[in-house]
């Protein structure tokens, strides 16, 4: 089959290799799309501790069944899926607390494991979730996304009537602008470099966009304040942003190495609450029934789908903030 390989930091080809075979439990994907994310970049460049090379990149992704591995009973070929990549251990102190995003052995498939950006991908059976009629295979893909905006609100107040403010316009600020809408949210700020994306926040229901919270008139501050960038100077401004007795969630992945300064002395006298987000936990299944009710315009947030021989120049659309969530389909 054909696949792209990151062989090596830095070092990535689409070129063909060995076809999947199922194993006990496992069943083989023809992939139809696979959405580009950003540790997608960060494997390419070598700046994601977990994975080992070579891989196959692709952990966003829906498919068709098309083989089965023995013991398989819930899934039929034929059938369209969505498919979480979440890889827990189950035998470690955090799988056994429920709290499996924090696993000790943590996987992920496309990110320790290869993944979907090829023709064909061998994934657990129990993974699989069938897509829901009305909901397109191609638009299927944002599930995985929005499962990780589902497991953000899990750890947020998520009081009626809060007023969040929002940095990155990006794929996952626009989801997070979206389920804070449907989560009754009294106001919804949004703020990016990027005034394309803050036209596409106002169409998705923001009621104030800026290239700067500065220039947003609130000087008491927003109840939820989002960070959806991994952005040090962003991270900063947010952090004075919240009001008394305010959230701050750090959402955006930063560099493991990088530190934010910030006043402890407010933490404490303001009972600001600092809240992180990782990855997907008990909410893959609920991204499938939100994508189904259409809670997420996941017409406005596609934007570009390209073949696997141009995953080159999907990542460089990528990387140049072009457009919204950029795709690959293995099968054209």
């Amino acid at each position: 089959m054909r696949a792209v390989v990151v062989h090596t930091p830095g070092h990535y080809e689409v070129t063909t290799v060995a076809d999947p075979t199922p194993g006990p439990g496992e069943v083989v994907i023809a992939p139809a799309a696979v959405g580009i994310c950003g540790t997608d970049a960060h494997i390419v460049d070598g700046e994601f501790a977990p994975t080992p090379y070579p891989i196959v990149p692709g952990h966003e992704f829906t498919g068709e069944v098309v083989a089965l591995g023995a013991g398989v009973t819930g899934l039929r070929t034929g059938e369209q899926v969505a498919v979480d990549p979440s890889l827990f251990c189950g035998a470690c102190h955090f799988c056994a607390i429920g709290r499996g995003n924090l696993c000790e052995n943590w996987g992920a498939i496309g990110d320790t494991v290869d993944g979907a950006m090829a023709e064909y991908v061998k994934v657990p059976a129990a993974n699989c979730y069938r897509l829901p009629e009305g909901i397109e295979v191609s638009q299927g893909t944002l599930i995985e996304p929005l499962s990780c905006a589902v497991r953000g609100f899990d750890v947020l107040p998520r009081r009626l009537g809060d007023h969040y403010l929002i940095y990155g316009a990006g794929t996952m600020g626009l989801m997070m602008l979206q389920l804070a809408r449907t989560a009754g949210a009294a106001s919804l700020s949004v703020v990016d470099l990027n005034t394309d994306r803050l036209r596409v926040a106002e169409q998705l229901g923001a009621d104030a966009t800026a290239v700067s919270a500065a220039q947003l008139d609130r000087p008491q501050g927003w109840e939820t304040v989002i960070d959806c960038t991994g952005a040090i100077p962003v991270i900063e401004d947010g952090l004075t942003r919240v009001r008394r007795g305010g959230t701050f969630q750090q959402f955006g992945v930063a560099p493991s190495a990088a530190a934010a300064s910030f006043s402890p002395f407010r933490v404490y006298n303001d009972e600001i609450t600092i809240v992180g987000s990782m990855a997907v936990l008990h909410s893959f299944g609920r991204a499938v029934d939100l994508m189904a009710k259409g809670v997420i315009d996941a017409g406005t947030m596609i934007t570009h789908r390209y073949a696997l021989d141009d995953f080159g120049t999907a990542l460089q659309t990528f990387r140049q903030g072009t457009g919204r969530k950029i795709q690959i389909c293995p099968q054209v």
